[in-house]
């Protein structure tokens, strides 16, 4: 999987999904398992407001495998 493709991918219309998704990608990355970092790319199809909500958690995702990522970056922004 290119990190430079998700790094791109990453880069949202705001500062602080960027902080929270690039964080993501530069701290946990590396140490994750190919089905998390699956689970991380195809996060990231996901639309903006509807992150936003998950990230702030006034809503939660119907996957559990993205909820793990949600719940880490959360827990890194202290969330």
């Amino acid at each position: 999987m290119d990190k430079g493709r998700l790094r791109w991918r990453a880069r949202r219309g705001t500062r602080e999904l960027d902080a929270m998704l690039g964080g993501w990608l530069d701290e946990r990355f590396e140490q994750a398992d190919e089905a998390q970092r699956q689970a991380f790319d195809e996060l990231l199809d996901t639309q903006d407001p509807e992150l936003w909500d998950w990230m702030m958690g006034h809503a939660r995702p119907d996957r559990a495998d993205w909820q793990i990522i949600i719940d880490d970056i959360r827990a890194r922004h202290r969330l």
